[in-house]
């Protein structure tokens, strides 16, 4: 069974509309499954985050080249690991290498999302339900990306909407730059 944080996280999140509403529902049934992380299941949770720096305005965007896209920072769960926010975190770290990531303002679950992945080179056709936070970083300029192929862009809202071609990621912008438009 998943544990208990897993399923506060799905439980205590109040979806914006009807696509992230149903959503929800599928991932209150999935959290309370026995391997919600499994890649091996045609739906699996993964965690993400917009990565921002507060003082500049700026969110960071990386390029995906599977998805040929503009895209948050994240992805799957290692073994053993099963706190959302954790995960994004350590994924985060990875990809911006970035020393002093934390959750921004809070710890809160910014927006879940039902993603089709499409088939890969060792993988079906497959969905997620991605698992969304903001975290923060007060060095920006010591982001370095992981690999030459996932470079990273630190980008006015407006543009990072613009080069996105994920109508759910301009969602998660959207969310995120009313955050930090309130101060947090």
């Amino acid at each position: 069974m998943a544990t208990g944080a897993l399923l506060d996280v799905v439980r205590g999140h109040r979806a914006e509309d009807a696509a992230e509403e149903k959503a929800l529902a599928r991932a209150r049934e999935l959290a309370a499954e026995a391997a919600p992380w499994s890649r091996a299941t045609p739906l699996h949770f993964t965690a993400s985050a917009l990565v921002v720096a507060p003082r500049s305005g700026r969110v960071l965007l990386r390029w995906h080249q599977r998805q040929q896209q503009w895209l948050q920072v994240g992805g799957h769960a290692d073994p053993g690991e099963e706190l959302p926010l954790d995960i994004a975190l350590r994924e985060a770290a990875e990809e911006t290498g970035l020393p002093d990531l934390a959750p921004w303002p809070d710890a809160a679950l910014l927006h879940l999302v039902r993603v089709p992945v499409a088939p890969g080179r060792d993988e079906p056709a497959h969905e997620h339900l991605d698992l969304r936070f903001v975290l923060a970083t007060r060095v920006p300029e010591q982001v370095r990306a992981e690999h030459p192929e996932a470079p990273l862009r630190w980008l006015e809202f407006t543009e990072a909407r613009r080069l996105t071609g994920a109508a759910n990621v301009r969602a998660s912008l959207d969310r995120a730059e009313r955050l930090l438009g309130a101060g947090g």
